[in-house]
């Protein structure tokens, strides 16, 4: 099992959570945060804005649904077709166990 955290911009959150659920994906995290990142925030006269607004999703799913997953991500979460500065990052990372509270079974 696999967590994918997925940063992008606000204005895609909505898309890409309806895409992700229409491909199966239904179970996220979503936080609205604020950061920067290589582009060091944006300057706009004279006043530099290091805290950009974006959303994290998180997803937990199976490891064999990593290369799907990120496929959707990529290709929805685009301010254009080519993409730009700032569109987001994808981090995927190991997970060792999931307890649902409610049951207390292990597992997805």
């Amino acid at each position: 099992m696999i967590m994918v955290r997925a940063i992008v911009r606000p204005e895609k959150k909505d898309e890409l959570l309806a895409e992700l659920s229409a491909a199966g994906f239904h179970a996220a995290t979503v936080v609205d945060v604020v950061g920067r990142g290589k582009q060091k925030g944006i300057t706009i006269g004279g006043v530099v804005y290091d805290e950009i607004p974006k959303s994290l999703i998180m997803m937990a799913v199976p490891e064999a649904s990593k290369d799907e997953l990120v496929a959707l991500i990529i290709k929805h979460a685009k301010s254009t077709g080519e993409g730009a500065f700032g569109d987001g990052k994808i981090f995927i990372s190991p997970v060792e166990e999931v307890y649902t509270v409610s049951t207390g079974a292990a597992g997805l």
